[in-house]
């Protein structure tokens, strides 16, 4: 059954009285807010004042209604049909970024450790928090620069590159469960794995922050080493086109990239969507691809690898929403 229901700026959040300050939009197209640049409309979005306002709408949301946190869209599909429910755009919005002073509620670093912490809120960008941190002589963060998404999605996915990934570094993080309330967790309240991260417990909440520890060293080679792996970035990603970057997770003790191209796809299109020919795990918007050429062609790359390899690749990218 289909709930339609609007807010506006009007409304109020909650028995607490207070008035939601953040923007509305209506019937919105998500390709704007994805890195693929396709996809449908959502008959939703907020864009939070801040996380006390966030807080406020998360209340304000009915019980039946989904929610769909989207930070830079950069591991991102909404389907031709839309997405119902709130989209929650927070990019922009979370961005705070700072070195950890308090130490009360905190894990205490190993003894004798010459590190520091980091908070970052969900809505920096991954690269901002590498630069970040190199420029406070804090080193051990420069994978992030790769990441093509925001802090928030890198944890929830536990992102990573180079041999590092970004629980390596959490040390506690900050959730907004569906009841609007903050909460505060350790890694050992979670699952984590290769690209993998699911509370013990399950409870539906979303990451809005994160402490990171790192160690202090020399700034000046951080900084050289991100320029290293942007340019490492620039010449074998597909940068110039729309792209939500691997689209595949690596098998065990192989590469998702080198298995698509062995199997002769490197160039397949359906419509405008393309398996890069640069690297055969980007799937790239040659310019009018719809969200449905791009979920068809996913399925076509899953489909043959498999029948060709026997190896069944699993997605890193999400995808949302109704079909057409």
């Amino acid at each position: 059954m289909r709930h339609d229901y609007r807010m506006s700026e009007a409304d109020v959040a909650g028995g607490g009285g207070s008035v939601l300050r953040g923007q509305f939009l209506y019937n919105e197209p998500m390709r704007k807010h994805v890195s693929w640049r396709a996809g449908g409309v959502a008959q939703r979005v907020y864009i939070p004042a801040d996380l006390e306002d966030l807080t406020w709408m998360v209340r304000a949301v009915p019980a039946h209604e989904a929610i769909h946190m989207v930070g830079l869209g950069s591991n991102l599909l909404v389907r031709d049909g839309g997405v119902r429910g709130v989209v929650i755009l927070l990019h922009g919005v979370l961005t705070k970024l700072a070195i950890e002073s308090r130490t009360q509620g905190l894990p205490l670093a190993p003894p004798g450790a010459d590190s520091a912490l980091i908070y970052a809120e969900a809505g920096v960008a991954s690269a901002k928090l590498a630069r970040f941190a190199a420029n406070h002589d804090l080193v051990g963060g420069e994978f992030w620069a790769g990441i093509p998404g925001t802090v928030g999605g890198a944890i929830a996915m536990n992102a990573g590159c180079h041999g590092s990934e970004t629980w390596d570094r959490l040390v506690q993080v900050r959730t907004l469960d569906r009841q609007g309330h903050l909460n505060e967790r350790l890694p050992q309240d979670y699952v984590t794995g290769y690209r993998h991260v699911a509370l013990r417990e399950m409870h539906e909440e979303w990451f809005v922050g994160g402490w990171f520890r790192l160690e202090r060293g020399d700034g000046t080679a951080s900084r050289r080493h991100i320029k290293e792996l942007l340019q490492k970035r620039i010449d074998t990603q597909p940068l110039s086109l729309p792209n939500a970057g691997s689209v595949f997770r690596n098998p065990p003790d192989d590469f998702a990239a080198r298995l698509i191209e062995s199997c002769g796809l490197k160039g397949h299109r359906i419509g405008d969507a393309q398996v890069s020919e640069k690297h055969a795990n980007f799937i790239v918007n040659l310019g009018q691809a719809t969200a449905t050429d791009i979920e068809r062609l996913i399925e076509h790359v899953e489909e043959t690898v498999e029948a060709r390899t026997n190896v069944r690749l699993l997605r890193e990218v999400r995808i949302i929403g109704e079909r057409l």
